[in-house]
Parts: C-alpha cells; structure tokens; sequence
C-alpha cells in the first residue's frame, strides 16, 4: 500500500525519530515526498580509477555546477532517512531533471530499516551537446513510501552496509 500525504507528513513529523529530516511540508505531494540534492558530489579523475570528492557546496542556482554531456557522478540527498521496519521505499528522478538530461541508474530501493543515512545516487547526463546545471539544495527525485504487509525478519538495520552514511558515498563493494 503506498502512503499518501497526510501519512508521510505524520511520519515525517515525529518528533523524536521522523522518517525523514529535515521535513519540509511544502516537499509533500499526493504520494511522494521531494527531495532535494545535498552538498556531497563525488566525480571522476583522469588521475584515480575510484570517484573523487568534490566541492559541490560552493555551488548555488546562479552558480551551478555543470554536469558535462556524459558525466556520471555520485551526489547526496539533503535528506536523511529514518525508515521504520514496516516501510520500504523508493528513489524516482524527477521528471523535469529527466526531461533536462539528467539520468538516475536505477539503484533507487530503500529497504525497511534503513537509517540515519542520506542517500547516495547514481546520476549521469545523457545529454550529448550541452551541460546540465545541478546544484545543492535542487529537488533532484520523490521518495515513493509503500507500507509492507509483515515485518521482515531482518530488516536492513540487520543486514545493510549503508546504515550511518551521512555523506555522498562510493560502491563498498
């Protein structure tokens, strides 16, 4: 069952463990939640095989950070998750990012459990000719949260190795 407004914003209103914060409720809509690129962007170099931290903060709308024609990059979400154990849930792109070029990968599936975690996309322009500007702060995708019909057995708190991220993280294998 997926949830609808009025859940999300309960859910994400909790004071003393929200699913989601920072909660803003003008990021609700009738069955997401928007979420918004943090400052966390990891790119590649020339000089190392592995993605490479980069300064994305520094970044605004007036000064955006210009994803190249083909550039893949790892970025953050602002948002930190909190989901409960009877919750899944999932990272769709925003269909204006993917209408400017923007791609997300696919890796967009949140199990019950996971915490204190940002997360981590996989984001590359398809663009052939022009850059696409991304910036922190930027609603990048929607969570889709959908209410599971039992409890796991093991929920990812158990079973997960990107619990406690709370930066842009790379593959740990």
């Amino acid at each position: 069952m997926k949830l609808v407004d009025f859940q999300i914003r309960n859910l994400c209103s909790q004071v003393e463990r929200p699913m989601v914060s920072p909660f803003d409720a003008e990021l609700v809509n009738p069955a997401s939640l928007d979420v918004r690129l943090g400052s966390g962007l990891l790119i590649e170099s020339a000089e190392k095989r592995h993605l490479l931290p980069y300064p994305f903060e520094v970044h605004t709308e007036d000064d955006p950070y210009e994803l190249r024609p083909g550039q893949f990059v790892l970025a953050q979400t602002l948002e930190v998750f909190n989901i409960p154990r009877d919750i899944a849930a999932e990272f769709k792109l925003k269909s204006s990012r993917g209408r400017e070029g923007v791609d997300h990968a696919l890796a967009g599936w949140i199990d019950p459990g996971f915490y204190g975690s940002v997360l981590t996309l996989e984001l590359r322009n398809n663009r052939q000719l022009w850059p696409v500007p991304i910036w922190p702060g930027m609603k990048i995708g929607q969570i889709i949260f959908n209410r599971t019909d039992a409890l796991p057995l093991r929920c990812y708190g158990e079973t997960g190795r990107y619990n406690g991220d709370t930066e842009v993280m790379g593959s740990k294998g």
